[in-house]
Formats: structure tokens, C-alpha cells, sequence
């Protein structure tokens, strides 16, 4: 999944606003959202990953974090999702983080929303947010629309 020759990162390393999958939020941080089922984009790779899955993660060459969360589903250990958004959050000042799922839209749609509140995005706007700067199928059942609209910064 790692590209033999991975340049070693710097601590103020963060995305190209360009990049395929890059969300950017009001704060100018930048987060990559991607579905594990495509083929790792082209260009830098991850400092830190997020993975949403139901079942663990294919091991990656950077540091990396598994927040279990069933397909169409919602994370089942809330107050940890919240620790891992907001590491998230903490960490796309300086790093270059990608939060994935299987496809990348609805459990990284939903994550990468909650991370928006996060950076100041009011929770009722937050999907919408997420649509129209990430992927406009983001955050796919009402139960994941109604937990972003519910999740709040404090």
C-alpha cells in the first residue's frame, strides 16, 4: 500500500490544497478523505491515518489509528470517536492526516463532518459543508446526518 521509496515527513508537513480528496476547512486545515477499496493517490502520503472499518485495518507505513465503525453504521464507542475526530482536528495543523473508510463517503463523510464542527462549522451546516467541499455523496444514511447534526465542538 506504501510506496517502497516514502520520503521521510517533516513536522509542518500538510497537503496540497489540490490533492485528490482534500477537504479544507475554514480554519485552513487540510484532511484527505479516501475509500480503501481505490487504489492510494498519487503524490505524499499520509503522516497519520484514520481508518473506519468494521474489522482492522491492512497494516500502512505510517502512524495510524482504527476507529471501529460497521458499514453504514455509526462508531460504536462515541466519547472515543470524539478523541480520534479531535486528534484529527489537532493533528492537520502540522500533518498530513487522511481519515478512510471502504468507499469514502459515508463513514468518512460523517467523520470528516464532525471534524468541521471541530474547526468551528455549525453542526446543523456540517453536511452540507462536507458535501460541497469533498464529495457531494458524503454522509450517506439519516442516522449519520442526524449524529453530525447532534455532535458538537465543546
Amino acid at each position: 500500500m506504501t510506496p517502497p521509496d516514502m520520503p521521510e515527513t517533516d513536522e509542518t508537513s500538510t497537503w496540497a490544497s489540490g490533492a485528490a480528496g482534500i477537504l479544507r476547512l475554514p480554519s485552513g486545515r487540510l484532511v484527505r478523505g479516501r475509500g480503501l477499496r481505490h487504489p492510494l493517490p498519487d503524490g505524499d502520503v499520509p503522516d497519520f491515518g484514520v481508518y473506519l472499518l468494521g474489522k482492522q485495518p491492512p497494516e500502512v507505513a505510517w502512524k495510524a489509528a482504527w476507529l471501529p465503525w460497521p458499514d453504514f453504521r455509526l462508531p460504536g464507542d462515541r466519547e472515543l470517536a470524539r478523541k480520534v475526530f479531535l486528534e484529527v482536528w489537532e493533528r492537520a495543523a502540522v500533518e498530513r492526516v487522511e481519515v478512510a473508510c471502504g468507499g469514502g463517503r459515508g463513514r468518512t463523510g460523517t467523520a470528516l463532518a464532525c471534524v468541521a464542527v471541530l474547526d468551528g462549522v455549525p453542526a446543523a451546516e456540517a453536511v452540507s459543508y462536507v458535501r460541497e467541499h469533498y464529495d457531494r455523496h458524503a454522509v450517506e444514511t439519516p442516522w449519520q446526518r442526524r449524529y453530525v447534526r447532534r455532535f458538537s465542538s465543546s
